[in-house]
């Protein structure tokens, strides 16, 4: 049985702006595929960061790492927000969106020599052909959604203007380097703010939460994918089983709890405004980059376990607990302090956060860091019962 021709409309729709109050709205396959793609360009950068702290040129690493996630995080982030707002679904809606992808792939080919030499001619291209296939899109939108017309050309001129700060970048010396990425980097950040500032896309609340919680769930596999290689490269070398069964028991248990402490939270209830929402997503940035830190961490720990590498006992701890209690920082700050709520329960989270930074003096860091995560997800499920006991028309025996 042969299956109907696609209709008409499929190979081409205006690109009008979707209702933020749509109901039901889900990720696409798209999307997901999308993301999958990306997740090589994150692997990659956690790949050369734990070369790079494991060659203990540890500043160098945290630099780059930094810089590189900044081109995965933004280049993904521009596109979830612009699909959120105007996914057409329609052949060159894919087709660009397939262009983009071959951009992740570029830049994750980038990431090693960006990482290790400094090295940003191939991350640079593939950054510039992602955001380039965004000014296509954002054209198109101009095009197709008259009321938000500036909105659309203000994002395209924008974009714009910074690839071209981009590769010119590559032309200048070294020393510059550094300064230029800074700029650009605030360049980029200032473009959702300035294009919108008359009118707003569309974007819509628990689309664009779902789509954040998707990619934490592929970051956090990440890690724990990173960490599986790594402790089955220990097993070759012949590493103790006992200090083994430690580090992965404490790498578990954390990895299980940062997930359990993001999902526990409610974003969309926060994203009621733009400058919320910007806070919220950019805040992203760093819970993205701990959480793929986590497993490089992890999994430096257990090569440093096995005898190979060049830190400290309490420098590879703290490679692992700093991730930890930033990616906990940031959760905390973004979904409590945005909401400007003031609760009893707020206080676990500084606490956790302190003593995951105290784990780096412990005889067995990662164990403990993995107890103290766990911790704070049963206090803050005792109170969340407490609370709901002693409600209205409860009492607290209830």
């Amino acid at each position: 049985m042969s299956s109907s021709p696609p209709s008409p409309s499929f190979w081409h729709r205006p690109m009008v702006a979707r209702s933020a109050d749509e109901q039901h709205r889900a990720s696409t396959m798209l999307e997901l595929f999308f993301d999958l793609c990306f997740v090589a360009a994150v692997a990659q950068a956690a790949s050369a960061f734990e070369h790079e702290l494991a060659a203990g040129r540890i500043g160098h690493a945290v630099l780059g790492y930094a810089m590189v996630f900044f081109a995965i995080w933004w280049a993904w982030m521009n596109f979830t927000w612009f699909a959120s707002a105007y996914d057409t679904d329609d052949v060159p809606y894919r087709l660009l969106t397939l262009v983009q992808i071959t951009g992740a792939l570029v830049l994750a080919a980038g990431a090693p020599e960006a990482l290790e030499h400094e090295d940003f001619t191939v991350i640079t291209w593939g950054y510039v052909i992602m955001r380039l296939a965004m000014v296509t899109q954002w054209l198109r939108a101009a095009r197709s959604d008259p009321e938000r017309r500036r909105t659309c050309l203000g994002y395209a001129a924008g974009i714009l203007l910074v690839q071209i700060g981009w590769v010119v970048r590559l032309a200048l010396p070294q020393d510059a380097g550094l300064v230029t990425f800074a700029v650009l980097v605030v360049a980029e950040i200032a473009v959702p703010a300035l294009a919108e500032r008359k009118t707003t896309t569309t974007w819509h609340p628990h689309h664009i939460a779902e789509r954040y919680g998707l990619f934490t769930l592929i970051v956090l596999g990440e890690s724990i994918t990173a960490a599986t290689g790594a402790v089955r490269a220990a097993l070759d070398t012949h590493a103790a089983l006992g200090d083994l069964a430690a580090l992965v028991a404490g790498g578990l248990l954390t990895v299980f709890a940062l997930w359990w402490l993001y999902f526990a939270q409610s974003a969309p209830r926060l994203l009621t405004s733009l400058r919320t929402a910007l806070l919220w997503g950019y805040g992203h940035y760093l819970v993205f980059a701990s959480a793929a830190a986590v497993g490089s961490g992890l999994a430096l720990n257990v090569a440093h376990t096995a005898g190979h590498g060049h830190l400290s006992d309490r420098t590879a701890a703290a490679v692992y607990t700093v991730p930890v209690a930033v990616f906990i920082t940031l959760v905390w700050l973004l979904h409590h302090r945005t909401a400007g709520l003031r609760r009893a329960a707020d206080v676990l989270h500084p606490v956790a956060v302190l003593a995951v930074l105290a784990a780096t003096y412990a005889p067995s860091p990662i164990l403990t860091t993995g107890i103290v995560t766990a911790l704070l997800i049963a206090a803050t499920l005792l109170l969340a019962a407490r609370n709901a006991g002693s409600g209205p028309g409860q009492t607290a025996a209830h």
